[in-house]
């Protein structure tokens, strides 16, 4: 019994973790990685077209950059699905076509004509939806065809086994043979056998499901395919050889080994034969000296260039290049939240879309923004409410940027409300709503809360931590648990009643009540100790949370890949968890979008420190509720709008400094006390007279130079409250 558990385990371990096929073909599965230690093995391509895993990790991690955890994750989720080729469990490439549900292997698939198409989102379709070529007319069909690769006859009539090439037509190819060929000569050789056309080609055939690698082909990765190109110049060509053993001689290290000129490699030198250092590396002959006008030092080497990365699965804007990979974009910003959403900025362009709101239903607006066959999210928005007398418009629909911001703010509100959302105010966890399912509002919302990030719109603040875990997995690899559930739901009742069981028999009897739905989640077995009560709740949980939200979550992330907000939110999870999960105004939120410009005079710069400290003293009063007025309305005088957005203010807010005017001074003549306390006096007057200002179109602030923290505290409410006063009656 021993030897046959091990033999079966041998083999088990051979076969693919996915497919659970153990061929070993390139051309055809990709490239096969066996990690030992972990006991698993993959085809390259199962990896790329399977719909629940990505690449996480960089290339040496994993399986070209796809994680260990994430593997076996995806080995779950497709071990519930059955391939409706083999009718096996296992099932992890799905239709690309929201309404299909046919799931296969990717082996099975190509047995079934499924087309994985290896750019983009590395998309799958079954025959019923997959992608087809049409056949030029005027075309001689009558003549013999042969496969341009194979040379065999072909019958001239498309389908998922024969292709042609797009630009001349009249090349023909079995599919395997096609494979097979842009296998071997990878991305920089692949192009069509007749016309030798490339760019046309390698696009039309990613588009019917041919893998191209991202290398050079494979007869120039033979060993020493081009020895002879290894061959390297050896000859001192000195005007004077100081070596014994003449010219040809080249000693490994020392005074006379032959170095190279670094420009043009067919001129050496021994070193001393040059008089040069007994380390130098750098030298140029006298040709390439003259040539470069004696700068031949500076000249770089031309291979000091990056290599293309391999062929990975991430995300990515198809601005980049023609065949796509799904690794995400370099980092476009850094530091902050703010300044990398408005690195997005340069995306939007100058041409506007129109949006026209009925009333106050924003959400109604933004669906049918998104739904529209030209819909376009790099176009700036342009708002109009149709209701004239909306009295919650802060100002007239005329003023574009005022209409465009009240929209989102708007949007945002109710899209935490919608049927897309469940859970506490500020605490949002996705909701499984099938009506939302079919009419795929999941991407829908997804796409709106990433225009309104990237167009200036508030911080989004109503996630919660569990739903942030489940788009960014941060934190990382962190099993959910009961309090991440939705709270007073049927559901979580159920789950909790099974956590707070005090014995085996209560907590049988609570699994008995719920039978049905733990069989429904894969949980229904044996319970004989207390001690597996932790593993059946956190399977439950997990099951509630993710396996039965993979097709929400799945639509919901691909929304909010737009303008590649996703993408940058997944480089930095850290960092924008406060525009999620909570995006309370604080004061020190307050006091870092200000930039504060002091003067230049030294009498001047003395009396502005002391009121810098004032401002973030005034701004802790503002929060903790030991002022009059909030922080809202500090906001609101000192930007003219209601809360930051959650890509910053532009222009950025600054603060100086109002000083009180000096009066000439009367006559002199004694009485030396008089005049100090008659001092004291003009400056608590002024102090009283003093109040800051604000020009909200340029986001300044002046704040009043005060002599003590009391009579700065006194103005800035007295100002403040004031002009909430005035906006009140205005409204």
């Amino acid at each position: 019994m021993k030897k046959k558990k091990r033999r079966s385990s041998q083999v088990s371990d051979e076969c693919c973790a996915l497919c659970r096929l153990s061929d070993d073909d390139p051309a055809m599965f990709g490239e096969k990685v066996t990690l030992k230690e972990h006991k698993l093995s993959v085809h390259y391509f199962c990896l790329l077209t399977s719909c629940g895993v990505y690449q996480r990790g960089e290339e040496d991690e994993g399986v070209f950059g796809f994680l260990v955890d994430d593997i076996k994750q995806e080995m779950r989720r497709s071990a519930r699905l059955m391939c409706s080729g083999c009718k096996l469990k296992g099932a992890c490439v799905g239709c690309n076509v929201r309404s299909c549900r046919r799931t296969v292997h990717f082996p099975c698939g190509r047995k079934r004509r499924f087309i994985s198409q290896f750019t983009g989102l590395f998309p799958s379709y079954c025959p019923d939806h997959s992608p087809t070529q049409s056949l030029c007319g005027g075309l001689d069909l009558s003549l013999p065809q042969t496969c341009s690769v194979c040379l065999d006859p072909i019958d001239p009539v498309l389908s998922y086994s024969v292709l042609k090439c797009p630009s001349c037509h009249a090349s023909w190819f079995h599919r395997d043979c096609v494979q097979r060929q842009a296998h071997s000569a990878g991305l920089f050789f692949f192009r069509c056998t007749l016309c030798s056309n490339k760019e046309s080609f390698q696009e039309e055939m990613l588009r019917m499901g041919i893998y191209i690698p991202e290398r050079d082909a494979s007869w120039e990765l033979e060993a020493n395919a081009y020895s002879e190109l290894l061959e390297v110049y050896a000859r001192c060509d000195a005007l004077a050889c100081l070596c014994n053993n003449g010219r040809t001689h080249s000693a490994k290290t020392g005074w006379f080994e032959v170095i190279r000129c670094r420009l043009c490699g067919s001129r050496g030198s021994h070193r001393k034969c040059s008089g040069l250092k007994l380390d130098t590396r750098d030298w140029a002959c006298s040709d390439c000296t003259q040539a470069t006008d004696g700068r031949a030092s500076l000249v770089s080497s031309p291979q000091g260039g990056q290599r293309r990365s391999l062929l990975s699965k991430r995300h990515l804007s198809p601005i980049h290049s023609s065949v796509v990979c799904k690794r995400p974009a370099l980092p476009v910003g850094s530091g902050s939240p703010e300044e990398i959403l408005q690195a997005l900025g340069p995306q939007l362009g100058p041409l506007s879309m129109q949006v026209e709101v009925d009333g106050d239903q924003a959400l109604s607006a933004g669906v049918e923004l998104v739904r529209r066959p030209d819909f376009d999210p790099t176009r700036t928005l342009s708002v109009r409410f149709k209701d004239d007398q909306l009295t919650a418009f802060p100002s007239s629909p005329r003023d574009s940027d005022a209409a465009r911001k009240y929209f989102l703010k708007l949007l945002v509100q109710q899209i935490q409300n919608s049927v897309v959302f469940e859970g506490p105010d500020g605490s949002k966890n996705l909701a499984l709503d099938s009506q939302a399912v079919r009419e795929d509002l999941y991407f829908d919302v997804g796409c709106l809360l990433a225009l309104s990030l990237a167009h200036g719109g508030p911080p989004l603040g109503f996630f919660s931590r569990a739903l942030y875990q489940c788009l960014f997995n941060h934190p990382a690899n962190r099993p959910l648990c009961l309090t991440h559930m939705t709270p007073d739901t049927h559901v979580t009742r159920r789950v909790s009643r099974m956590a707070e069981a005090e014995s085996v028999d209560e907590l049988q009897e609570v699994m008995a009540a719920s039978w049905e739905f733990l069989e429904l989640a894969g949980c229904k077995r044996p319970i004989g100790s207390l001690a597996e009560r932790g593993a059946l709740v956190e399977d439950v949980v997990g099951f509630t949370m993710i396996t039965r939200m993979q097709l929400p979550l799945q639509r919901f992330r691909a929304g909010l890949q737009t303008l590649g907000v996703f993408d940058q939110v997944q480089l930095y999870p850290s960092l924008f968890c406060h525009v999620f999960c909570s995006a309370r105004l604080s004061a020190q939120t307050l006091a870092h979008i200000f930039s504060v410009l002091v003067s230049q005079q030294e009498d001047r710069r003395s009396r502005e420190t002391p009121v810098c400290s004032f401002w973030t003293r005034f701004l802790l009063d503002c929060e903790v509720g030991r002022s009059s007025i909030s922080l809202q309305d500090l906001l609101r005088f000192s930007t003219g709008g209601e809360e930051l957005p959650a890509a910053g203010l532009l222009p950025s807010p600054s603060i100086s400094f109002l000083h009180p005017v000096k009066r000439g001074g009367g006559g002199g003549g004694g009485g030396g006390e008089r005049m100090r306390l008659r001092r004291r006096r003009e400056e608590l007057l002024r102090d009283e007279h003093l109040f800051p200002q604000s020009e909200p179109d340029s986001r300044h602030l002046l704040l009043p130079v005060s002599s003590s923290y009391e009579a700065f505290k006194s103005s800035m409410e007295q100002a403040v409250s004031q002009h909430m006063h005035l906006l009140l009656t205005a409204s």
